[in-house]
């Protein structure tokens, strides 16, 4: 990877968000000097000023004239736009690198910029970001889902290392799929826990989460570790009974919740039984009572 460094590049950063100010500050870090930025908010200057202090702050077709690389960091429904405004304002040019950091997108949503001339690359960190320093830290051991041509392939997985974070390549067709996945694995994982939390604090548990870290944490590295065969509990036990007094609990203390716990217990339900962990006789029981709408069913 090392013959394929890319030289030290004038980078610019489009959106000095939470991803956009990390990023900058990584490759900064890596030794390549972050040239310009552009950010609306007071929120997001703030965050340049503290990860990226000698950057100077200009308007988005400065940023595009001082820059060899140019991070696009802007939410995902502003990125079609975005990239169509500079390429027809001329912004783009000739051997210019443009990345942006969005899963849902691969290359092709930077057409009009690769017309212009430009280099498009997808970089997309498969991690949450604080916006801070922590993030930095973070980015150590974090994957990239990166997208790119043939011949940009190198260039991308470099950027990457450098970051000090592992690439891994996503076909242009897989890119909404590979963000759905990331997004349902993440974000759901955080309504679950305070769904959790807000049901212990409605069974009297002042403090939810010190009681519900070490149980997550055990059943998050028995997954990655395990599989299916780390399933546990009354709906791979097949314990019908239990799983209806849940449902009916739940309705009644939290009831927006307990539509999640039916539909998740559903899918449990076929997993385990799918790998053997639950038997057929068992799972018809179970199944019959997560047929019955949320809140239906007698706790």
């Amino acid at each position: 990877m090392n013959d394929e460094r890319p030289a030290r590049l004038d980078v610019g950063i489009v959106g000095t968000g939470r991803v956009g100010a990390v990023l900058g500050a990584a490759l900064a870090r890596a030794g390549h000097h972050v040239v310009a930025g552009y950010g609306v908010s007071v929120t997001s200057r703030s965050r340049a000023g503290t990860l990226l202090p000698d950057m100077p702050l200009v308007e988005v077709e400065e940023v595009m004239r001082r820059s060899g690389l140019v991070l696009l960091t802007v939410p995902d429904d502003a990125l079609p736009g975005l990239v169509d405004g500079l390429a027809g304002a001329g912004a783009v040019h000739a051997g210019q690198l443009v990345a942006h950091t969005s899963g849902r997108y691969g290359i092709g949503v930077l057409d009009e910029a690769t017309r212009a001339g430009g280099l498009p690359l997808a970089l997309h960190p498969a991690m949450t970001f604080t916006g801070t320093s922590v993030d930095l830290q973070r980015l150590s051991g974090a994957t990239f889902g990166i997208t790119a041509p043939e011949p940009l392939w190198p260039v991308a997985e470099a950027l990457v290392v450098e970051m000090g974070s592992e690439p891994i390549r996503i076909a242009e067709q897989h890119r909404p799929l590979y963000h759905a996945a990331l997004a349902h694995g993440a974000n759901h994982l955080i309504t679950l826990v305070n769904d959790a939390m807000d049901l212990l604090r409605a069974a009297g548990v002042e403090q939810p989460d010190r009681m519900l870290a070490p149980l997550m944490s055990a059943a998050l590295d028995n997954g990655m570790r395990q599989g299916d065969d780390a399933l546990t509990g009354p709906v791979a036990r097949g314990d019908a009974g239990t799983v209806a007094s849940h449902v009916g609990r739940i309705a009644g203390a939290v009831p927006e919740a307990a539509g999640s716990y039916v539909a998740l217990a559903r899918r449990t339900a076929t997993r385990a039984l799918a790998a053997g962990r639950l038997e057929a006789s068992d799972a018809e029981a179970l199944l019959d009572v997560l047929a019955d709408a949320p809140g239906e069913t007698d706790g």
